[in-house]
């Protein structure tokens, strides 16, 4: 048996993932051979790698096929029901920053709180017949969020796409997206409401709660976290 540790399969996130590792002592490297999930551990003894896309992270640490995995925080809370029941964090990395935020046309200058969002939802509809559609990937936290913050009268709708595009495309009125620097809402005519984001995120370092582990298992992971001084 071993360790099996989940990193992002390719881009910054895996670069930056290896950058954190290697600056700790634990060397991660993507084999030579063309399969993109095989990868190799040096620095500590009975660690696996497995390269896996970012947001097929948080399910396999649930169901316990991977110990430890790296990804973002936006991630997790949004594919698992009770996240903090299956995983655990256990660093932060300091990379990966991301707001999950709600943005409306900036021509609507009245729309400014999730107060002014719900009464200009109220209008659209008595104007429209139909709820307001919000475009977005993160349907439980968005809905928890507005929920918690007062907004009836709306509709999620699925982004597949470019979110922040919808409202340019009429198939939605407002978006609810990951953002780290704003330029793509700005350049699509849109504004961030002045409200705390419904999530900040970033790559972190998650346990599964839901992995077994042999006896060695249990020493592998205890020295893998003393060598990253977790």
């Amino acid at each position: 048996m071993s360790i099996k540790l989940g990193v992002p399969s390719k881009g910054r996130l895996m670069e930056k993932t290896f950058d954190w590792f290697g600056a700790r002592g634990v060397g991660l490297s993507r084999s030579e051979s063309e399969r993109e999930y095989a990868g190799a551990v040096t620095g500590v003894e009975g660690v696996d790698l497995v390269l896996l896309s970012a947001g097929e992270i948080p399910r396999e640490l649930a169901a316990g096929r991977i110990h430890l995995g790296v990804t973002g925080t936006d991630l997790v809370r949004e594919k698992l029901v009770q996240w903090d029941q299956q995983v655990e964090p256990l660093a932060e990395l300091g990379f990966g920053q991301a707001d999950l935020i709600v943005a409306v046309p900036a021509c609507w200058i009245d729309v400014d709180t999730l107060d002014d969002l719900d009464a200009a939802a109220a209008a659209f509809r008595a104007r429209h017949g139909f709820r307001m559609r919000i475009a977005t990937k993160y349907h439980r936290l968005v809905r928890d969020y507005l929920r918690a913050g007062g907004v009836a009268d709306y509709q999620l709708v699925d982004s597949q796409g470019a979110t922040e595009g919808t409202v340019k495309n009429l198939t939605a009125e407002a978006v609810a997206d990951i953002t780290s620097t704003g330029e793509t809402l700005r350049a699509n005519h849109l504004k961030v409401l002045s409200e705390e984001p419904v999530l900040r995120s970033q790559a972190t370092l998650f346990r599964s709660r839901a992995a077994k582990m042999a006896p060695g298992d249990r020493e592998a992971l205890k020295a893998l976290c003393a060598t990253l001084g977790l």
